[in-house]
């Protein structure tokens, strides 16, 4: 969701901000806007649309000379698209600008308190509050009233602020939501993301809660919320600027389906060594891996669908008992868990909010917790007890296809390395499961061989209304995965069901022509899904297949097969997701569609 870049240094600031902007158009937004600190006073420009829009009004950044200001794309949460909407926001003077990404759960009580002061608000925002409260606070010095301000505040903050009277400065404050300080010898960068500055640089701190920035073209500094000057040590971010470029794919989302092989070797290869997974990085010891009474897995959207998957992975491997929950409803089901277990987040971000708060939650009931993501120095990473990097490098697109994959991966290694230690599986098993993993990235590529066949198919039903998954099993989170990336960029209403529960209720939703992908990679489960498949193809179902090499009966009942290579039952989902990902992206194609910024959707959910 939304988007900050600041800038101060040597060099003109809006075409850098606008630059950086572009880079976090993946996270979707309906509004764009920049403050540049000018000779006399703050200069606010804002548009409604995609970011071309407020480049045309500027020449690109042109038009707006300053070397020090802030740049903003908004999510609506407050009040519709719109300019008066848009960030940044300013005191009724236009001598303080804010931009905000979170939510301000207070500011309806903010807002009629500086009524009644006599303040005059212009938008529906909640983020106007903040400017308001920071002009009621201000005296001259802005760590004076930016502490008053965060004390005032409830809910999640990351803020980008300017005063006019501190010029070449940009102040930056963060709470649940995040930000991060970049360091190049042109300037200093605020962004809430990566790739906003890789361009520039690779050298970065990492805000944490409650803490402000304040920055100067050769100087950065750090305080907490007493005011007190804090040392920090920089990171070097590993992605360069290339990574988060298309490199000559018309979409981030294909470009990002290709690169899945080696998505998968990265976050494998640097754990498995002669032969033996290594998993230091869990900081777990022998004895507390084999005490182990449970395993609560938790994570949001397709992360959520590879902890479904995983599940079954873990449990037949390790004998452990796992729950799963989607991280919005972990937080408030007020959970009890059960001592010696582990916790398990699975986000790409680091960023997620729901998965954050669950986190906390397993925290404060002190369970140990374990992170999955993506991002080095995210808000998961850090809060975590341990982290579990998934060497995917920068994903763009909102549709998720290599965090998947690589997260599939990360709980591959986590099951099998606890099955060894609990001695719940042969030393035969254990080596052929091992072998197996490192052939895994080899048969993701030739998958995608196929795409071929699978874009000829895709255009047949671009114009469907109405798409069903069915599985059993593993198949049964893979085709959860498979409905997921139909519906969220082809905006075709899609549903995945357990293939055993048709007869109690959905079967009454087929109809003579409707597409069914049926997918049936399970050995043990392979006849019943071509009963089901079967079921709903008498009631004039077309059906799409979806099995591995070998299972060619599947053609006497499917009227287009697709198939995988073969491997270990466990690691299926590597295989049959990616023409499912396929699939999705050349229907979105075909219907003419924004595939890398599908509407209404972000990528990092960064509020509730």
């Amino acid at each position: 969701m939304c988007g900050i870049v600041g800038y101060t240094g040597h060099e003109q600031a809006a075409p850098i901000l606008l630059d950086g902007l572009s880079k976090l158009e993946y996270r979707g937004y309906d509004s764009a806007g920049l403050a540049i600190e000018g000779k006399e006073n703050i200069e606010v420009v804002k548009a409604k649309g995609r970011l071309r829009v407020l480049e045309e009004m500027t020449d690109n950044g042109n038009a707006l000379s300053g070397t020090c200001g802030i740049g903003h794309t908004r999510w609506a949460t407050h009040g519709v698209p719109s300019v008066v909407n848009a960030h940044p926001h300013c005191n009724k003077k236009k001598t303080i600008a804010v931009v905000h990404n979170g939510i301000i759960e207070n500011y309806q009580s903010l807002k009629e308190h500086l009524i009644k002061k006599g303040y005059e608000f212009e938008s529906e925002t909640d983020t106007e509050v903040i400017a308001h409260l920071l002009d009621r606070y201000y005296e001259g010095e802005p760590l004076e009233a930016i502490t008053k301000v965060m004390v005032r505040l409830n809910g999640s903050y990351a803020l980008g602020i300017l005063f006019e009277d501190h010029p070449g400065k940009v102040f930056a404050v963060r709470k649940d939501s995040p930000m991060i300080v970049g360091s190049a010898p042109e300037g200093n960068f605020i962004a809430s993301d990566v790739p906003a500055i890789l361009k520039y640089t690779r050298t970065v701190y990492f805000v944490n809660n409650m803490e402000i920035v304040c920055m100067e073209a050769d100087n950065i500094s750090f305080y907490n919320l007493d005011k007190e000057q804090i040392e920090k040590e920089s990171t070097t971010i590993a992605w360069d600027a290339e990574a988060a470029e298309k490199g000559g794919y018309e979409h981030f989302m294909l470009k990002e389906i290709y690169e899945q092989p080696k998505a998968v070797q990265d976050t494998l290869s640097p754990r498995i060594k002669d032969g033996q997974i290594v998993l230091e990085e869990l900081g777990m010891t022998e004895e507390e891996i084999k005490k182990l009474r449970r395993i609560y897995m938790i994570g949001c959207g397709s992360a959520y669908h590879v902890c479904i998957s995983a599940r079954y992975v873990l449990e037949k491997l390790t004998k452990i008992p796992v729950e799963v929950d989607l991280a919005s409803e972990f937080r408030y089901r007020d959970p009890i868990l059960e001592e010696n277990s582990l916790v398990i987040v699975i986000s790409q971000s680091g960023e997620t909010a729901d998965s954050i708060a669950a986190l906390k939650e397993a925290k404060r009931k002190g369970v140990r917790v374990l992170g999955i993501v993506n991002v080095v120095g995210s808000s998961i990473a850090r809060e975590a007890d341990s982290v579990l990097y998934t060497w995917a490098g920068p994903e763009i697109s909102v549709a998720t296809t290599k965090a998947y994959s690589t997260q599939l991966a990360a709980c591959y290694l986590i099951g099998i390395y606890f099955a060894k230690i609990r001695q719940n599986i042969s030393d035969e098993l254990y080596e052929k499961l091992v072998e197996e993993l490192t052939k895994l990235p080899e048969k993701i590529q030739r998958v995608l061989g196929d795409k071929e066949r699978i874009q000829w198919f895709a255009n047949k039903f671009a114009a469907s209304k109405d798409i069903f998954f069915i599985g059993r099993g593993l198949d049964y989170g893979t085709s959860m995965e498979g409905s997921l990336k139909l519906k969220e960029i082809s905006y075709i209403h899609s549903e995945a069901y357990a293939a055993g529960e048709l007869k109690h209720g959905t079967i009454s939703l087929i109809e003579k022509g409707i597409l069914v992908v049926g997918v049936a990679t399970q050995p043990e489960l392979y006849e019943k899904m071509i009963s089901n498949m079967v079921e709903v193809k008498s009631r004039g179902a077309f059906l799409m297949g979806l099995t591995t090499y070998g299972n060619y009966s599947m053609e006497d009942t499917a009227n287009f097969t697709v198939y995988v290579p073969k491997t270990e039952s466990y690691f299926t989902t590597s295989l049959a997701v990616i023409p499912l990902q396929l699939f999705a992206y050349y229907v979105a194609i075909a219907r003419g569609l924004d595939v890398d910024k599908p509407r209404n959707l972000a990528k990092s959910v960064t509020v509730e």
